[in-house]
């Protein structure tokens, strides 16, 4: 079934970095807000990035722009089934660069194998700026623990202070 998608990306002017993932999942999407699904470790792995307790949306988003980080999808509109990766086809990509052309963001993630693969076939061209990868924070990669997901996101500590 064909997807919009529904979130607004999270930046603003003094954003350093940006973390882009797929597509939103169906969770996601039905929330309407970004890593909805409660097996979904990303808000976690921020939470012990920053040493904070995220109770509500607003301290997600508080979070992220307080340390410079922009997020949102690669993907503006796609066919997927409920919230597979594998499903997705017939792509429209994000205006990625209209974030870009409005902040201060040098520095590109991707959670994931398919923001990988999706980000360097729909934008890098357009932006030129190559992607670090950073481990899927899903349930389904079930290989990485929380504490292996944080060893691998400090990088981001990293790069915002560059």
């Amino acid at each position: 079934m064909r997807q919009i998608h529904p979130l607004q990306p999270i930046y603003n002017k003094n954003s350093k970095i940006l973390i882009l993932g797929s597509f939103p999942s169906e969770n996601s999407r039905e929330n309407n807000f970004y890593y909805a699904n409660k097996n979904n470790r990303f808000w976690r792995v921020i939470e012990k990035l920053f040493e904070s307790k995220l109770i509500s949306n607003e301290d997600k988003i508080n979070i992220l722009l307080t340390n410079h980080i922009a997020l949102w999808d690669v993907i503006n509109s796609c066919e997927i089934h409920k919230s597979s990766d594998s499903s997705i086809k017939d792509i429209i990509p994000n205006d990625i660069n209209s974030i870009i052309n409005n902040s201060d963001i040098k520095y590109i993630f991707v959670n994931g194998k398919k923001a990988l693969e999706l980000y360097n076939k729909y934008l890098l061209a357009v932006t030129k700026l190559s992607a670090i990868y950073l481990p899927s924070t899903s349930s389904a990669n079930a290989s990485y623990s929380l504490d292996k997901l944080v060893y691998f996101y400090k990088i981001i500590l990293e790069y915002l202070k560059k």
